[in-house]
């Protein structure tokens, strides 16, 4: 352990998001080590809070090929239940977004412990190319831009057992541990926000109750412990959390115990009968709402990612979903700039993407952890004396979008590019997800999504919609032929291209009358076409970003591709 090693990328926190970062590095070619403190094979150090995954998430884990024995092991939850006084109220409250979710095929919140979660992915790395510490403590790193060989980051670790020392260089580094995160305090990045003095208690467990909805979302207003979760877990288990109120802790002057834990969800459940035939896991907690100043620093050798950029309350259950977007959105940006085909600007948008949407995130999360806990927020100048639960569920209804992950977007920068001679009410707009929509393969007819195409993360995919009359746009097609003859590197590396029929034909080629742009497939009816705003005569183009957003719509020119492409990759390369 006394010799150096080297690795492309060093990853602090060996979580979900620390190894959903390794797992994507590795599919790009690269090496990662990740440093994990604590062991995780001791109950204490399987066991978590996440549970949740929201339904943008899941689209963006199954483009990794992630999603599949996640399916097979997590509850997934598509409806909600609102109780009080042990009467199910009409309309429920909080969770309802979840049974009209529309859009995407996982129209549904998959509930799976992150112990589960982080099994899956840890038997997914590449361990080729992957190095993996745990019980191994980051005690200080420092970054060296003279070094010449490109490692510029060297970091100091100490087995948490042992005390030996392991030297790990690299090229970048990566702090994904937590909100106590030591690569955040040890860059002297900023903690900026605030936290509360309100506790929340947070059980898992074998359960038996005569609540006649018991395998749904459930909030249960209490006066006594805030609005109470409930929620079915993997392997039918459940998860029950309330507010420890201060009226709560009095009762217990020597603190709270799992025993604790257990009465208190008794008694926050009544008129229900409660009782634990086992119990998992439990936890006491305090929130606060903090966003680290910048996710990244030294010339971007540093990143921080999930709980280490940002912490809220579990109130929206979005913790692990926006750990997870900052994974993916970090990966194939950092993996570009390490192959070196990106320019720097690139990489800088990692900061301004994802800080814009934990922003909002953290607004709205204030509103809602008060509100759990039958407080007003300070913006509030209605009755103080109407019942909190009904604007509590007017704020998750208005954030439903938000909260599924699918109404993310992103503002206009290096990689969200509008042409100028575009609509301002065009279907899709850059730095949106890209719809989700069946399209036809060649011979067999069959259908298929186009996010199933798009698997390849560290590529930009482009669509060539050849409109509804072929014939009519032909002249055009073969410009963009001559233009890719012309400009070979429009068939860079990482750049994939596609093209959409607005069809059917026996073969691509014949449908066409000359060479596709890639894999072909069909839109017959035109419901593509018609979704992304693309003219049914002239045709156009859309570029989808590695990770499923959408980057840039515009005409069937070369010259429109070519402009796109060139702020964004060095395309002699």
């Amino acid at each position: 352990m006394s010799s150096i090693q080297t690795h492309d990328v060093i990853i602090i926190g060996g979580g979900p998001v620390g190894l959903l970062l390794a797992y994507q590095l590795t599919r790009f070619g690269l090496t990662v080590c990740v440093v994990e403190r604590s062991n995780k094979n001791t109950p204490e150090g399987r066991y978590g809070r996440a549970i949740t995954l929201f339904p943008r998430t899941l689209e963006l884990l199954d483009q990794l090929d992630l999603v599949g024995p996640m399916l097979q092991q997590g509850f997934a939850c598509r409806s909600s239940v609102t109780y009080k006084d042990g009467i199910q109220q009409f309309p429920g409250k909080v969770w309802t977004f979840m049974e009209n979710i529309k859009g995407s095929v996982f129209d549904f919140a998959l509930v799976l412990r992150q112990m589960f979660t982080e099994d899956i992915l840890r038997e997914k790395l590449d361990w080729k190319n992957t190095a993996y510490y745990d019980s191994m403590e980051c005690v200080g790193f420092e970054v060296n831009e003279s070094e010449g060989d490109g490692y510029a980051v060297t970091v100091d670790c100490v087995a948490v057992e042992t005390q030996e020392r392991l030297i790990l260089k690299s090229k970048y580094i990566v702090g994904a541990d937590g909100g106590r995160s030591f690569v955040r305090r040890h860059a002297d990045i900023p903690f900026d926000g605030d936290s509360s003095e309100d506790q929340w208690i947070r059980i898992d467990g074998i359960v038996e109750t005569d609540m006649p909805i018991n395998r749904a979302y459930g909030a249960i207003e209490t006066k006594t412990h805030g609005n109470v979760l409930w929620a079915p877990l993997d392997h039918g288990a459940t998860r029950i959390g309330y507010a420890y109120t201060p009226e709560i802790a009095t009762k217990y002057p020597n603190g709270a115990t799992e025993e604790v834990a257990v009465n208190e969800s008794i008694e926050c459940l009544r008129p229900f009968n409660l009782r634990f035939k086992e119990v998992h896991w439990w936890t006491l907690y305090k929130i606060g709402q903090r966003m680290a100043r910048n996710f990244a620093t030294r010339s971007n050798r540093i990143f921080l990612c999930g709980d280490a950029a940002h912490t809220h309350s579990s109130g929206a259950a979005q913790g692990l979903n926006t750990g997870i977007h900052d994974a993916v959105n970090l990966a194939w940006k950092l993996a570009l700039q390490i192959h070196g085909v990106a320019h720097p600007a690139v990489l800088d948008t990692y900061t301004t993407e994802r800080q814009s949407a934990v922003q909002r995130l953290i607004n709205y999360d204030k509103d809602i952890s008060l509100l759990m806990t039958q407080k007003w927020p300070s913006w509030y100048d209605g009755d103080t004396s109407a019942d909190p639960n009904i604007l509590l569920g007017e704020i998750f209804e208005q954030a439903a979008s938000f909260n599924t992950g699918l109404g993310i977007s992103y503002q206009t920068n290096v990689l969200n590019q509008t042409q100028e001679t575009s609509s301002e009410d065009v279907s899709v707009k850059p730095g949106t997800r890209a719809p989700d929509l069946d399209l036809t393969t060649p011979g067999t007819f069959q259908p298929v999504r186009l996010h199933q195409i798009l698997h390849n993360f560290c590529r930009f995919h482009i669509l060539v919609f050849t409109g509804l009359d072929i014939e009519s746009i032909k002249p055009t097609l073969l410009s963009l032929r001559e233009c890719l003859a012309t400009h070979p590197e429009l068939g860079h590396r990482t750049i994939n291209w596609l093209t959409v029929c607005g069809s059917i034909g026996c073969s691509p080629y014949e449908l066409l009358g000359m060479q596709p742009f890639g894999d072909t497939y069909f839109d017959p009816k035109g419901e593509v076409h018609r979704t992304y705003g693309i003219d049914a005569q002239k045709g156009g183009v859309v570029v989808i970003r590695p990770d499923g957003l959408v980057g840039f719509v515009g005409e069937l020119e070369g010259g429109c591709i070519r402009g796109y492409f060139s702020k964004i990759l060095k395309l002699e390369v």
